[in-house]
């Protein structure tokens, strides 16, 4: 290592140390990281999981800034295990630890003793796996889905096309059922990418003239499991090779799994090829976790939490105590939308009470989870909204992002691109590209109409499946937004 990199990477140490303060930097990063640069990355070296869960939910834009001052530009930040620093905290315990399989992230961990001879996982394993997957009335049927696919070596659900909010566990069932399959017939060649890699891979295939090899990759496999297949909307030439992919796969008896944040006749400029062959198989929708499946969810993350320590300067026995179940009810009971903020409470309170050497009470929680308690709004989602407004004005979704301009047609789009941009984060563009590949600007027009037929509640005529319709613009949205909500909370 030269001398220009070692000063680099120290006097962004210490810059991450002044923004973050010293009693910080001692606890989370003097000892417990690693860091290095490689061209544009900076990459953070972690023993595990719960550090760099912590670090990268509490100080990412304190390290950005900190590269920042001292190299010039805005670095992309990865985390990943650091074998040093595994050993170094394994040999600080002296007994046994969990060390995450590989990349940052929610895993199934193998356990090491003192002494074993610390080696890299397989680069095919996924960190997450259905034994660490909770089950509920929520997510059920999915789960059960996803059993038959590794159980049966010709599945009748082809493909499995798993469908739901932010943070409901999608994800973790396509890695789940790739890690599960893997380990009971471990010459079965499977694959698992998000459909932006499978995207990029294409148009990187078609660039260096490669595109038989991508896909031999691709089709010669027995499992294929693609996240996040939504991405690809409104990109017809990647549409027309997932379709080709897809029938290969199939003819062969082999098995397709999906996941995405919408049913796939809601998901727009989708080609009709492709969502016929996605219905033809196993739809199925996981909701929101209920109370006693988030119940379970707590209790599953602290314990696994607690288990993974780093070091006795932080896991002091006042935060390996169990959490106790009226925490644990107050956690479930307000936070309700997804897994990830459920298990950010948690972590959140395990280290706090680790830092301040106090037992987790409920009072603690009450105090310590204000913040995370303040946005308990449902999360909404584009396709509740496309749903809602689709079953109001008696017409599907596919129509809403059609180039239909009828008054009814008109009146959907219109109040779809209104509630989105109300309701969600998406900006103009991303609800554009959404709703049939439309421009930003014919979202804020949408916009700008509707919120002028609400301000003088204006009288709206539209032909539904039983007849004209007359209803006043401030009813229909409050029906609406009614309706939406409902959908997502229940």
């Amino acid at each position: 290592m030269n001398s220009t990199f070692t000063d680099e990477i120290s006097a962004i140490a210490e810059a991450i140390a002044e923004k973050v303060g010293p009693q910080k930097f001692q606890i989370w990063f003097k000892n417990s990281t690693k860091l290095s640069l490689a061209g544009e990355y900076l990459k953070v070296g972690v023993p595990n999981l719960f550090i760099a869960s912590w670090i990268e939910n509490h100080f990412l834009n304190e390290i950005s800034q900190a590269v920042q001052a001292v190299i010039g530009k805005v670095p992309k930040i990865t985390f990943t295990i650091d074998p040093e620093l595994v050993g170094s905290l394994m040999a600080a315990k002296n007994g046994q630890m969990k060390l995450p399989t590989q990349a940052v992230g929610k895993g199934h961990g193998q356990v090491l003793r003192a002494g074993d001879k610390l080696r890299q996982s397989p680069a095919r394993r996924l960190k997450l796996t259905l034994d660490t997957f909770v089950v509920g009335s929520s997510n059920e049927l999915a789960f059960n889905a996803a059993k038959v696919v590794v159980n049966e070596q010709q599945s009748p659900f082809n493909p499995l096309f798993i469908h739901g909010g932010y943070g409901v566990g999608k994800t973790h069932l396509l890695q789940g059922i790739c890690n599960a399959v893997a380990q009971k017939r471990p010459n079965v060649n499977w694959l698992y990418l998000s459909a932006e890699e499978f995207a990029n891979q294409f148009v990187l295939s078609l660039k260096t003239k490669k595109l038989e090899v991508f896909r031999r990759r691709m089709r010669e496999t027995d499992l294929l499991a693609i996240d996040d297949i939504h991405f690809l909307s409104s990109k017809p030439s990647t549409q027309e090779e997932f379709l080709h992919t897809f029938n290969s796969i199939s003819i062969a008896g082999k098995q397709v799994v999906l996941a995405s944040d919408a049913h796939p006749k809601m998901i727009g400029q989708l080609s009709e090829k492709l969502v016929n062959r996605f219905v033809s198989g196993m739809v199925v929708k996981i909701d929101p976790p209920d109370f006693n499946t988030r119940c379970k969810i707590c209790r599953q993350y602290a314990a696994a939490t607690m288990g993974s320590a780093f070091g006795d300067k932080l896991w002091n026995a006042r935060a390996r105590e169990p959490i106790s179940e009226d925490v644990i009810r107050y956690i479930a009971e307000n936070l309700r939308t997804n897994v990830r903020e459920l298990e950010g409470a948690v972590l959140k309170l395990i280290a706090y009470s680790a830092l301040q050497n106090e037992k987790i009470t409920l009072s603690m929680a009450q105090t310590v989870l204000t913040e995370n308690l303040a946005r308990m709004d449902p999360i909404v989602h584009v396709s509740d909204i496309e749903a809602a407004v689709a079953s109001y004005f008696g017409i599907t979704p596919s129509t809403i992002h059609s180039a239909k301009k009828d008054r009814t047609a008109a009146l959907a789009r219109h109040f779809s691109m209104y509630l989105t941009r109300r309701h969600t984060k998406m900006s103009s563009s991303e609800i554009g590209r959404f709703m049939g590949n439309k421009n930003h600007a014919t979202v804020l027009l949408a916009c700008k109409k509707v919120e002028e037929l609400i301000k003088q509640d204006a009288e709206l005529h539209w032909q539904g499946p039983t007849g004209n319709k007359v209803v006043k613009a401030r009813a229909i949205l409050s029906q609406l937004e009614a309706s939406i909500y409902c959908s997502v909370s229940s």
